[in-house]
Parts: C-alpha cells; structure tokens; sequence
C-alpha cells in the first residue's frame, strides 16, 4: 500500500530496488489486467495498440539474434519467435514477470529467459542483431542513457535498438484519461522522478526525460537515430489504459518509439 506519492530525488539503487519488487508483486495481477489487450504472443509497442506487424519497426529477418530487455512476460519475443527463424531471448530484471512469461508458454516451446539489469547485460559485445523493449527499462532507471549504451555494446555493426517509452510531453499533464488530463499542470522541463513509498522506503520509481534528453542519449551512445514514431491514437481502439485514452490520444501523442542503429 502506497502511503505517499509524489515527484522527489531518487537515485539509481533505490530505483533498482523498489522497480525490481514492484513488478514482481505486480506480476499476476498486471497480466490479468491487461493481458487481454497485449495478447499472449503479439508484440504491441503501446497503449494505442500498433503492433510491430504494422510498423516493422525493428525490421527482424530470419537468421538473425534478437534481445528483448523489459520483456515483462515476453508477449513481444513470443510473437517474433513464431514469425520469423531467429533466436529470441527476452530478459527482465522482474523474475516475478518471468515466471508469468513461463506460465503463459507452458512447457511447449519456451522461449529463453534471462534475468539481468538492463544496465548490465550479461552479453559479449557485438553478439546481438537487435535489441527491443516495449516500455520497458527506460523510464524504470535513473540513468536511461547507460541503457542505450549498453543497448549499443552489444549490437553487431549494422545492428539496432527500437524502445518505446510514455511520450516525454505527458509529464506536464495529469495522469488522466478524462478531460482533466488535458489541462497541463507540470512543466514539460522538469525531470524530477515520480516516486511512490510506504513507511519511508521507496516503493516505485520512474524517471522523466525530455525527448531532446533522449535523442542526446542515443547520439552519445554511439547509434544513428534512424525514426522517431509518435504513433496516433488508432479509431479501432476504444478502451483507457492508466492516463491513455481515445479522448486524450486525439489531441496529445502518448507514446515515443525511437528507432537507432549501430554503424556498420
């Protein structure tokens, strides 16, 4: 039970901490909620629905390798293992979103799970072909640019990281899917966390960074920003999710996927 919440300082260890027991807790319960909508094999890049069969955003061929980092229960990895011949490891640092990922496979054609920090992934440099998360990792550490950069180790020359996180310009507004959440209440510059705690100890953290910090981000890491998708909201898709909502949609973007390559 959250006993305060609001935007304060927090640091890297306390974010690793109280994000890694907030989402095994959440585990069960966030895939009951929203498991219907994200599907037990598909690979949704947000909560207006696009899926990676309609942008093609990581353009994943067959032969290659492929890591997801903040897979949750590994819906997105599911989904390219059965479209296309590639070797898939979805990994999170959640094992309780591992554990829901294996429940969902069942014994029959698991797929590789790995447990590790997104900040330090337990991979050789240059063995990867793509590294993806659907809003995963990147708003969950108090360094996202050390993410990128891992992203980067890690890809082959030629290689490529796609992340899709809230859209930078939501932190003005409330989190609100009616019409009170069109009413800008923050500024967009502050990059003060959200953090939530009970009893003093810091339960849930998640970090803002403008778009521009994000860009800058992928430029020191070493990668090629190649697209950036601020997808519209779909008229197929009636339904609220948190803040998100078809009121909200047609008037603010939501989401950001930024796509970036290594240089061959």
């Amino acid at each position: 039970m959250t006993d305060a919440a609001g935007r304060w300082p927090v640091g890297a260890d306390e974010t690793r901490q109280a994000n890694r027991s907030w989402w095994d807790g959440e585990a069960e319960d966030y895939y009951a909620e929203h498991g219907a909508f994200l599907g037990d094999s598909e690979f949704v890049w947000g909560p207006e629905g696009w899926t990676e069969a309609e942008l093609d955003l990581l353009g994943v061929r067959d032969g290659m390798t492929v890591l997801e980092i903040g897979s949750g229960a590994a819906q997105c990895s599911r989904w390219l293992a059965r479209r296309h011949d590639v070797r898939v490891v979805a990994s999170d640092l959640s094992m309780g979103m591992l554990r829901t990922a294996r429940t969902i496979a069942g014994t029959a054609g698991a797929l590789p799970l790995l447990q590790c920090d997104g900040l330090a992934l337990p991979l050789a440099d240059s063995s990867v072909d793509r590294v993806f998360t659907a809003y995963g990792v990147v708003p969950f550490v108090a360094d996202s640019g050390a993410v990128l950069a891992e992203a980067a180790r890690v890809l082959r020359p030629g290689g490529r990281f796609v992340f899709s996180t809230s859209h930078p310009v939501r932190w003005a507004f409330p989190d609100d899917p009616g019409p009170h959440g069109l009413t800008a209440t923050s500024s967009y510059f502050d990059r003060t966390p959200y953090v939530e705690s009970e009893a003093g100890l810091v339960t849930y953290a998640e970090h803002h960074r403008t778009l521009g910090d994000l860009v800058r981000q992928v430029v020191a890491a070493g990668l090629v920003l190649v697209d950036l998708v601020e997808p519209e909201w779909p008229a197929r898709n009636e339904q609220a999710w948190g803040g998100w909502s078809p009121l909200r949609g047609a008037i603010l973007p939501g989401t950001a996927i930024l796509v970036a390559d290594r240089p061959a």
